[in-house]
């Protein structure tokens, strides 16, 4: 699976959610021949249903990974997950990668559900997927990512999946994540980027990107264990928090993040260019092609 992720790959949110299928595919395709092995993308409630997303992704690419980033587990239950994902990698054998994570509270109280206690009720929704018996033979069983950030579902990801998909961290965080799941998991940050020298505009986007990760505690939570305070996360966020959790500058500065990343533990950097719309991330992911895919 590590071979199949590749050592980098692109990650989208918000601007995917604001063009039709068409261009997302058309960005896709020309991803796909710039040399990043992965393409990851988010869930939220405004946005395109996982694994339909991964089907259409699958459909108009020839061998691009696709890997949710993540799937809400409260957006469907344990086996519909387990049969979407199973069908996804009969249909697509090897190019398919399961992320699911637990999400926020304030992102999933609106929609009708108790959050809990996220470790325990991952655990639970594993147990559910792993007793979901799928009809038609498969050429094997897709492999899965959780969502994780703090020990505790580290620990579940090293033992109840292939390993962990972290987002929102510095480098700093990927090799404690990497302690605490031992060598063979695999390990698959994001890493926010802005392709701008000049620091005051870089850190307007930057802080324009934080803002909303800023604002939800499982984030918080993990930044107060590297060493930030709430003095880090007022006003937009501080400029060493900033620069730790988004790297901006030119393309040999945004390499040299990608590797410190590698160098502490990643198997995988999936790199999320910050820009207004779709068309101008897929410019930056061009630009950046030469030093990055090289």
């Amino acid at each position: 699976m590590k071979e199949r992720l590749g050592r980098l790959g692109v990650w989208f949110m918000t601007t995917i959610s604001e063009v039709r299928a068409e261009e997302e595919l058309r960005g896709a395709a020309a991803i796909e021949e710039l040399g990043y092995s992965t393409y990851w993308f988010g869930e939220g409630p405004n946005t395109r249903e996982s694994f339909t997303h991964a089907a259409v992704l699958l459909c108009g690419t020839e061998r691009l990974n696709v890997a949710t980033g993540i799937a809400n587990i409260f957006g469907r239950d344990a086996v519909a997950a387990a049969n979407g994902a199973n069908t996804l990698a009969d249909a697509w054998p090897g190019r398919f990668t399961m992320g699911l994570g637990v999400s926020h509270a304030p992102l999933v109280k609106p929609r009708g559900h108790d959050y809990g206690k996220p470790v325990a009720t991952m655990r639970t929704y594993l147990d559910a997927m792993d007793a979901t018996e799928f009809g038609p033979p498969l050429p094997e069983r897709p492999p899965r990512l959780l969502a994780a950030l703090r020990r505790a579902m580290l620990e579940l990801a090293a033992t109840r999946a292939q390993g962990a998909h972290t987002y929102f961290v510095p480098p700093e965080h990927t090799a404690r994540a990497r302690e605490v799941l031992g060598s063979e998991p695999i390990l698959a940050p994001e890493q926010a980027i802005v392709l701008e020298t000049d620091p005051e505009r870089a850190r307007a986007a930057a802080r324009e990107y934080a803002a909303f990760y800023l604002a939800l505690p499982n984030y918080l939570n993990n930044l107060r264990e590297l060493g930030f305070s709430d003095s880090d996360f007022a006003n937009g966020g501080s400029d060493a928090l900033i620069d730790a959790v988004v790297c901006w500058g030119d393309p040999d500065a945004i390499a040299e993040r990608v590797r410190a990343h590698h160098e502490a533990g990643a198997d995988h950097v999936c790199i999320q260019p910050i820009a207004e719309t779709f068309a101008q991330q897929v410019d930056h992911l061009r630009s950046l092609a030469p030093v990055l895919t090289a």
